[in-house]
């Protein structure tokens, strides 16, 4: 018996990383998973992980700007599972730069993935749970659906280079507080996880020019060892974070015990 048996979970940007773990937890803790990246075969190789432990899942691959996709991830649960039961708006990168050198497309990058993807994906599933709470409701019952966004410690206190990341990771806490007033009436409890310094593809210390491919874009991954140190000796616990324990700061935030917190923001930064 797992703390999320019978329940439906989505979680985008879930084939690696943070995501992954989160996707990973919920799957051992009984949840059935709708799992996104923006690379298909990765999304589907953590699928196939799930399936091999035991659990369920299917895969809503592609990126999590698209306009249609909000709609579409939700209709995946939908059409797999039922009605969703957790959401966490994982999905995201950076893409640096001071803001004298920060172009138009750099800052809206941030803003699409960061902050208008959660809110379509949020906007597609209020119809749902509205007419789910209504009913519930009607014949006496109470069932908590959750909401878990993740934002970044730069979006709390602001981090240099990044003027764009940081300002849709404070949006997306704005966002976070808004809906936990409007939807605790339909008992959504809606919360917030701010990063600190996670151990990730993303942060990786290395001293090598590192680049990814996102929609045709090469940006740059990884931190300079020097500046690693630096960053885990500014960490009142001395070191980053895992991703397996990242992901146990979104769960925390899913279980009955949570039923009562709403409109809040969880720092997992080491203190």
């Amino acid at each position: 018996m797992g703390n999320l048996d019978g329940k439906i979970a989505l979680v985008t940007g879930s084939g690696r990383g943070i995501g992954r773990e989160v996707a990973l937890k919920f799957a051992r803790e009984g949840a059935k998973v709708v799992v996104n990246d923006l690379d298909g075969d990765v999304g589907d190789a953590v699928v196939a992980e799930i399936k091999d432990m035991g659990g369920e899942a299917v895969a809503c691959n592609g990126s999590v700007t698209d306009e249609d996709f909000g709609e579409r991830f939700i209709n995946t649960a939908l059409d797999s599972f039922g009605m969703p039961d957790i959401i966490v708006n994982n999905a995201g990168y950076t893409w640096d730069n001071v803001i004298q050198k920060m172009t138009d497309e750099q800052f809206d990058a941030m803003m699409d993935v960061h902050l208008k993807a959660p809110f379509r994906i949020l906007r597609a599933v209020q119809p749902h749970w509205r007419k789910a709470s209504k009913a519930e409701q009607a014949d006496g019952r109470r069932v908590n659906r959750k909401v878990v966004n993740i934002s970044s410690v730069a979006g709390v206190g602001g981090n240099v280079g990044q003027a764009n990341y940081s300002t849709a990771k404070a949006g997306i806490i704005g966002m976070t507080k808004t809906l936990a007033r409007e939807w605790g009436r339909m008992n959504v409890n809606v919360n917030c996880v701010a990063f600190g310094y996670i151990e990730t593809r993303l942060t990786e210390a290395t001293d090598e020019k590192k680049q990814v491919e996102i929609q045709g874009k090469k940006i740059g991954i990884g931190i300079p060892k020097e500046t690693a140190k630096m960053f885990q000796a500014m960490v009142p616990m001395g070191r980053a974070g895992s991703a397996e324990e990242a992901a146990g700061s979104v769960y925390i935030l899913t279980l009955p015990e949570a039923d009562y917190i709403s409109g809040q923001v969880l720092i997992c930064g080491g203190g």
